[in-house]
């Protein structure tokens, strides 16, 4: 007996060790964290407020800005930018019709494999294919943009906090850094084949201004074409590619709402019910 309370003993002190040792690892990891400071970084702007009509619970899509964000991105991004999430019928869900779509991806080429030498090869594309990549492969894209690869656009605006206004905050932010902020960060200066955004976290990119006049694309719908329009536009296409059923999820989440709501009262009164039968047996 008196074995058994030594072994209980012991087992217990090893444990209220671990315990402690935990505890003071806890205590001295929270104290560094609390007392640390902050690593320098030069000073970024948060993404500007844009309006978007697919915001809020009930939100819609734009046909005509995803349409003329769509031409955006073909005739500015895709130059360097894939969308390997998105196949080319994909287009009809933004208002464009079966010969469109077919028109459209006949005069891209993607890749493909000959039939008589089995060698790598490209073809028109069809509707079902995917956005090709303007790349071979990935040392080909960093061999073309200073060394680095630029990212796949299909789900970036999930991929960056405040998304959307983020998009369209950097295409149509790229300025001249000021005197002021050079002053007090001088390497906030922009090296050799960097671009001062002041909505990139380093404030300098490799990625030279994408959008940098206005009217470089013709909109076919009327509407004049700045800088600001055509990043705020391909954003929120952006925002589509990213998640093309978001409208669709919403209006859905109203009846569910509903339901749930409706079940909770009916279950709260049946709850009611049987118990003041319940209680007038006991009684």
């Amino acid at each position: 007996m008196t074995k058994l309370l030594s072994v209980r003993l012991v087992a217990i002190l090893i444990g209220l060790g671990f315990a402690l040792i935990a505890l003071y690892s806890f205590v001295i990891g929270a104290y560094a964290a609390a007392t640390e400071e902050p690593a320098g970084h030069l000073p970024y702007e948060k993404p500007r407020d844009f309006e978007f009509s697919f915001e809020g619970p009930f939100g819609k899509w734009d046909i005509q800005q995803l349409q003329r964000g769509f031409k955006v991105y073909d005739e500015v991004c895709a130059a360097c930018h894939s969308l390997k999430y998105v196949a080319f019928r994909n287009l009809e869900q933004i208002g464009y019709d079966e010969g469109q779509v077919k028109a459209f991806a006949a005069s891209k080429q993607v890749p493909g494999i000959d039939p008589n030498t089995g060698e790598a090869t490209t073809r028109p594309g069809l509707p079902t294919d995917y956005f090709p990549s303007p790349y071979p492969n990935n040392v080909a894209a960093a061999a073309a943009n200073n060394n680095a690869i630029p990212p796949d656009l299909s789900l970036m605006t999930k991929a960056r906090g405040d998304g959307v206004n983020y998009v369209a905050s950097l295409l149509a932010g790229y300025q001249e850094p000021s005197a002021e902020l050079l002053a007090e960060h001088p390497e906030a200066a922009p090296g050799p084949g960097l671009y001062h955004n002041p909505y990139f976290p380093n404030l300098n990119l490799a990625m030279a201004p994408p959008i940098s006049i206005d009217g470089q694309v013709t909109y076919d719908d009327g509407t004049e074409a700045t800088i600001e329009q055509m990043s705020i536009d391909v954003a929120a296409f952006l925002a589509w590619t990213a998640e093309p059923t978001m409208i669709e999820r919403k209006q859905t989440g109203w009846p569910v709402l509903i339901f749930v709501l409706f079940a909770t009262v009916l279950a709260y009164l049946s709850k009611k019910q049987i118990w003041a039968a319940a209680k007038r047996k006991k009684d």
